[in-house]
């Protein structure tokens, strides 16, 4: 048989294999039809409109009647008085929001791992949950109420003889009520994939331990940290893919003029160019650079982690 012939034959196989695969399963494939036209409409079909990233785009021209103008939009962005200081603060609230955020999940997870009166142990994970379900417009609401001039925070300050702090005017803060309010509002929702990884760990291990004589926190470093390592690989390299993008909702709800300086971020300056401003191919510029940027972080983070351990995404 020559390569032809084999290549058709493996092709006639291969079709054969998915038709019979597909009348076996075609309530499953029915199922995921919904999941596979929402991505195909809402996430796909819209890159059709990146090329406008490279017109003048008008919306009476259209995205084929608009001029073609180039990187002119990219050239932009990149000169701009303010590309380092949206670089800057991005990069920031993220990298902060990894180094405090990111393992504050991981040792709720191992905390609660070691309750063992279980009605004690579900309270406290009701109680770590419920921030995650409170909408991010009420949770500016209460930072509003809790940190503005005559809020609770100052209130208690003034008690112990401090003046009043204006936390949400104050450029200096933002950062911080950012990224701590965040952890707030996540951790016990963020725990929720380590504890399911926690419990996968093999149980006569810890057993093995206790006859050893290891204690806790051995048991911890020892067995649970490694018993969960690729989980945590994983989630980090998720996260690295992230480093350009902070949620503008949260932002916007909290920053003001006055705060711009840490605060304003690439996905806010976007909101700002491209709805305020209706300068939407210069925004469009912006957003495909972000993009691209995040794609080339996360397929890093998972090549370096291939490299150095077993443990990757793909």
């Amino acid at each position: 048989m020559n390569k032809r012939s084999a290549k058709n034959a493996s092709e006639l196989s291969t079709g054969q294999t998915i038709r019979k695969d597909l009348r076996r399963n075609w309530i499953i494939y029915l199922m995921a039809l919904p999941v596979i036209a929402y991505y195909l409409i809402f996430h796909y079909g819209p890159m059709y409109g990146l090329q406008i990233a490279f017109k003048d785009y008008s919306p009476a021209s259209g995205i084929w009647g608009s001029e073609w103008v180039g990187f002119k939009h990219f050239d932009s962005f990149f000169n701009g008085v303010y590309f380092w200081r949206l670089i800057r603060n991005t990069l920031l609230l993220n990298v902060y929001d990894l180094i405090f955020g990111f393992p504050a999940a991981i040792i709720l997870a191992l905390l609660l791992n070691e309750i063992r009166r279980m009605k004690f142990k579900r309270f406290v994970q009701t109680i770590s949950y419920l921030p995650h379900f409170i909408s991010i417009v009420v949770v500016a609401g209460m930072l509003f109420d809790f940190l503005s001039r005559d809020g609770l925070i100052n209130q208690l300050l003034g008690l112990i003889g401090f003046e009043p702090i204006d936390f949400l005017k104050e450029a200096g803060w933002f950062r911080f009520i950012f990224v701590s309010s965040g952890i707030w509002q996540g951790i016990g929702w963020g725990s929720i994939i380590y504890l399911a990884a926690i419990a996968n760990i093999d149980p006569t291990l810890y057993e093995a331990a206790k006859i050893d004589g290891a204690n806790k926190w051995k048991q911890a470093f020892h067995i649970t940290i490694p018993g969960i390592m690729p989980t945590i690989v994983i989630m980090l390299i998720l996260n690295m893919g992230h480093l350009l993008s902070v949620g503008s909702e949260k932002v916007l709800l909290l920053y003001n003029p006055l705060t711009y300086e840490t605060a304003d971020v690439i996905s806010t300056y976007v909101y700002r160019k491209g709805v305020l401003e209706a300068n939407y191919s210069f925004t469009t510029a912006v957003g495909l650079f972000n993009s691209v940027i995040s794609l080339i972080l996360i397929v890093s983070a998972n090549a370096i982690s291939k490299r150095v351990s077993e443990n990757k995404l793909w």
